[in-house]
């Protein structure tokens, strides 16, 4: 499964010209997985929470459509897969600066709120995915007032 997503951005990198000094691949998967794991905290996956992340996806990584398509479908297997987030978390701690995991936590609230519902599962798994990021309480609470002001 590693194999395939690698091998998927190496190709993508190849045909954009070599990449422009971005980061290592699995890091922009991480990220994907961390946001799909906040999505489907509820337990429901709606079409208005798919696109919010299309968006989100879209404007993180400036990739072209299909890339965002193939990064979502296997952002979703892999955290279907994983046993717990270590994996992910690990990796954007060691990669992000503070104020880009913040705009990660910020991320997850827009995507937290894209059905109009406010649910305590996907605020929760917010909670503990920030804490686990090390991004303090008040960024935390930073980051869902911006995410409530941009609805």
């Amino acid at each position: 499964m590693l194999a395939n997503i690698q091998r998927f951005f190496q190709e993508m990198l190849e045909e954009s010209g070599g990449g422009g000094g971005r980061q290592a691949p699995s890091l922009e998967l991480a990220a994907a997985a961390l946001l799909c794991e906040v999505m489907r905290a509820d337990y429901a996956v709606t079409p208005d929470e798919l696109n919010t992340l299309r968006g989100q996806l879209r404007s993180h990584l400036s990739v072209s459509d299909d890339a965002i398509d193939e990064l979502m479908t296997l952002a979703q297997q892999e955290v279907d897969a994983a046993v717990d987030h270590y994996q992910f978390v690990s990796l954007i701690k060691e990669h992000y600066a503070y104020d880009r995991r913040c705009e990660l936590v910020r991320m997850m609230w827009a995507l937290a709120l894209a059905d109009g519902e406010r649910h305590h599962l996907e605020e929760h798994r917010i909670r503990q995915l920030a804490d686990l990021l090390y991004v303090s309480h008040a960024d935390f609470i930073r980051a869902k007032l911006k995410a409530q002001k941009q609805l």
